[in-house]
């Protein structure tokens, strides 16, 4: 049986993740594919880092970072503020989590995008803000689109760093996952089943739309260099 609690959960924190992260994405990965600064690869392989980190190293130093026994944690508790065992905090982590997921696919309609079109826009009277408007956005929004799926998709399948920052509270960090978990410890192997084949499903969805709009970003690419 499906845990339509944490199915809330996961797709509350899945939306949230992929709206807050696009604009950062979006704005990173323009200048990743068109700066020519020397230090650009020490930047990209700093947002791979969550690809290869194990979850539970990024959640072991979230906790570090801001739980109570942390300068950091001890301000945001005098604040009032709870980030870890919290929704927001598994919000803070899955937005950092997520980084390469939107950035990588976004970069690479940017980086398809030719130069020409943009020194032919520059020519016409353009600058820069409205050449990314009317020029570069229209064509590489097949990246947007792939990025944002990725990016809910990854976030309604990651366990580790939700355990260990979000913890395993019923109706506000218990996700999908978890619930996973929790359904196989208990023997529960026909409701895992379920839940499993959901986000296999989420999943095979995700990474079709991904290769459908790269495919559709080439040929657009292909089209304007001819």
């Amino acid at each position: 049986m499906m845990d339509w609690t944490a199915a809330k959960v996961s797709l509350t924190l899945a939306v949230l993740t992929a709206g807050l992260l696009l604009p950062v994405g979006l704005l990173l990965a323009r200048w990743l594919a068109t700066t020519r600064w020397p230090g650009r690869p020490i930047v990209e392989a700093l947002l791979l880092l969550p690809l290869l980190l194990p979850p539970t190293v990024l959640g072991f130093y979230f906790l570090v970072s801001l739980g109570r026994g942390s300068p950091l944690g001890m301000w945001l508790a005098a604040h009032d503020v709870t980030l870890v065992f919290s929704m927001p905090g598994l919000l803070v982590v899955s937005w950092l989590v997520n980084v390469p997921f939107m950035v990588q696919p976004i970069q690479r309609a940017f980086a398809a995008v030719p130069n020409a079109l943009r020194e032919a826009a520059w020519v016409s009277g353009l600058g820069p803000w409205a050449t990314f408007w009317r020029v570069e956005l229209p064509l590489a929004w097949p990246g947007l689109v792939a990025g944002v799926a990725l990016t809910m998709a990854h976030t309604l399948g990651e366990f580790g760093v939700v355990l260990m920052v979000g913890g395993n509270i019923p109706g506000e960090t218990r996700t999908l996952s978890v619930a996973i978990y929790d359904r196989v410890q208990s023997f529960d192997f026909q409701g895992a089943h379920t839940m499993a084949l959901a986000l296999v499903a989420v999943s095979v969805l995700a990474l079709s739309l991904v290769l459908a709009f790269d495919r559709t970003g080439q040929r657009s690419a292909a089209e304007h260099n001819a």
